[in-house]
């Protein structure tokens, strides 16, 4: 029986993220931990510009964010300087880390799809959402 896309995205979304913890669970990262390693391993940022670019992916549960943020702080990944957020040498170590891991985990997730399917089937998926979007106002 053929499934709508909505199924199948679903069904990735749950798969990927499932995978991307049991990866980053080897090496004691939550997926929200990880997220913030690696937008701040772009460079330092205020805390109101860390908070803009992870909402997306983090939602509004504040105390979570908190949380989060606090583990990595108390494990030395992350400091403050001059009113930024920026990661420590510990934190630049865990990012490469995890980095590594989850580039040979995307390397197995897209084993047999060519780098052309990959582009298409971001570009259909990205149009998709870009209407799905513009027709819910």
């Amino acid at each position: 029986m053929n499934k709508p896309i909505g199924y199948w995205i679903k069904r990735l979304d749950a798969a990927l993220e499932a995978q991307l913890d049991s990866i980053l669970a080897r090496i004691k990262l939550s997926r929200r931990q990880w997220h913030t390693l690696s937008v701040l391993s772009e460079g330092a940022m205020l805390p109101d510009q860390l908070e803009e670019f992870l909402h997306p992916l983090w939602g509004n549960d504040i105390r979570m964010r908190e949380r989060e943020l606090a583990a990595l702080v108390g494990r030395g990944m992350i400091t403050m300087i001059d009113d930024r957020l920026v990661l420590s040498d510990r934190g630049r170590e865990k990012y490469h880390e995890a980095q590594r891991l989850v580039e040979a985990a995307r390397q197995d997730l897209s084993m047999g799809i060519g780098i052309d399917e990959y582009a298409m089937a971001l570009s259909v998926l990205e149009r998709m959402s870009l209407n799905a979007e513009r027709l819910a106002r």
